[in-house]
């Protein structure tokens, strides 16, 4: 792939420990929960129909025989949303067929108990329904909430990661001079930061669905418990009336009790494993993801590193510490600390480098005159601001001084911010486009090294004859 060219966000990225990631899975998050709501239903619809069935019976006690061809044809359809359930023997679809067998063989049976079933049996179904209802509803505000916040979180870093692919076409073609705020390794910091937003409620939402699947085993056991107290009260009530009545309606519960607990969330699993979330999978952790352009020549800092620096306001003394980059893009980027997770890392303080000047070290300090191009509210206050370095040791402001004086377009002597404290200055010329850490001293001629060195001799010493133009 040239260097210039732009992809789109890439399915195939290889992560730590051989464990690939991707910025933004194809995997809808709301697949799981969706499977589960649909179960629910499946489950508030099994009920209803035992429930229709029992009403149906409780109607025609003391009608003919004609008349339970009525209860026949209320479960007479196959149950909705039969996928969910086991079609062999010994699970619920095979319960339902055995009721339909059953009641065929007692058409001609006459069954006077309408008031004890009314009373009896169809308030524990109405409790079953009601609470399958209600367990809708929270999984309907829990997990598929959460799912939906999953997907949105998504969308974000989706954007944050195609802004990234054009930043750094930008940085490409225009030659790397971006605005600050369009720099690409600030972009890339940004889609670091959403990225963990992102994982962060992907692990919580897996968490949830996990917990509400390990739920779903001892909730769907309660459920066939209360089927079978509610076939048990049913069945000696209308079996009363007749040893035969007794026998089938008998077979029927022995047909619902001869379901195991957990007999159809097993076989449930052993068909739907792919599309239930995996308790076993590992967490997904930033690091191991890769996104396009995450490698990008833009993204590497030139250098990096916490400086101290003194307080613009004239009222103010002593240094605060902050974390200081610059960046192929030729800027001087401010931030508060390295941290990429916390909040958004936008920059406190953008110096374009190539409208710059930096004076010459002294000691551990150093200072660099430029204008603050971040848009916040103190760079639009702040015109062409003088700013003091304190790095942690000597060598390490040489090393700032370096870099930065490889990128620096401007030449001239930085004027001190205080009668104590002057601002060395170097001059440079342009750096290139691949200058990245360019050493463009002006050494090769010895009369521009005399005039270079006379020139920061002069600013080190506070002269006024060392620049014409200061006042």
């Amino acid at each position: 792939m040239s260097a210039h060219s732009t992809a789109l966000p890439s399915r195939a990225a290889t992560g730590l420990s051989g464990h690939t990631e991707d910025a933004v899975p194809e995997f809808d998050p709301s697949t799981t929960a969706g499977l589960l709501a649909e179960r629910l239903q499946a489950w508030k619809h099994a009920v209803g129909y035992l429930e229709e069935y029992v009403t149906a019976v409780e109607k025609i006690h003391g009608r003919q025989a004609k008349e339970y061809e009525k209860a026949l044809k209320t479960i007479s359809n196959p149950l909705r949303e039969g996928q969910h359930f086991d079609q062999s023997l010994g699970g619920i679809a095979g319960f339902f067929e055995n009721m339909r067998s059953n009641t065929q063989a007692i058409i001609n049976t006459n069954l006077e108990t309408e008031k004890n079933i009314k009373g009896s049996v169809l308030p524990i179904l109405e409790r079953l329904h009601k609470e399958i209802k209600h367990k809708a509803k929270e999984l309907s505000s829990g997990a598929q909430s959460s799912a939906k916040e999953v997907e949105k979180l998504r969308n974000t870093t989706q954007k944050q990661i195609e802004l990234l692919g054009q930043q750094t076409a930008s940085y490409d073609s225009a030659g790397g001079r971006l605005t600050g705020a369009d720099d690409p390794y600030v972009v890339h910091r940004g889609v670091v930061h959403r990225l963990g937003n992102q994982v962060i409620a992907e692990n919580n939402h897996k968490n949830d669905l996990i917990a509400v699947q390990n739920n779903f085993e001892s909730f769907e056991a309660h459920v066939i418990d209360v089927l079978q107290q509610a076939m048990e009260a049913f069945a000696q009530l209308a079996g009363g009336q007749g040893e035969k009545a007794r026998a089938l309606f008998g077979d029927m519960l022995g047909t619902v009790q001869a379901v195991p607990r957990s007999f159809e969330w097993t076989n449930f699993k052993s068909r739907y494993g792919d599309r239930l979330a995996n308790p076993n999978d590992t967490a997904r952790s930033v690091e191991a993801i890769q996104f396009p352009n995450m490698s990008h020549a833009s993204t590497k800092p030139l250098i990096e590193g916490s400086l101290e620096r003194k307080s613009r306001n004239k009222l103010s003394w002593g240094y605060s510490t902050g974390y200081y980059v610059v960046t192929p893009s030729k800027f001087l980027h401010e931030f508060k600390d390295s941290d990429d997770t916390r909040q958004d890392p936008k920059p406190e303080l953008s110096i374009y480098l190539p409208d710059a000047v930096i004076g010459t070290p002294s000691g551990e300090k150093f200072n660099v005159k430029g204008k603050d191009k971040s848009k916040t509210l103190s760079s639009k206050l702040t015109g062409s601001t003088e700013l003091a370095f304190k790095a942690h040791t000597a060598s390490d402001a040489q090393k700032w001084f370096q870099v930065i004086l490889g990128i620096c377009g401007a030449a001239g002597p930085a004027e001190p911010s205080s009668p104590n404290t002057g601002s060395p200055a170097a001059s440079s010329p342009v750096a290139g486009p691949g200058d990245k850490l360019a050493m463009n001293l002006p050494t090769t001629d010895p009369s521009v090294a005399t005039g270079y060195t006379g020139q920061v001799a002069g600013v080190v010493k506070g002269s006024a004859t060392a620049n014409p133009t200061a006042k």
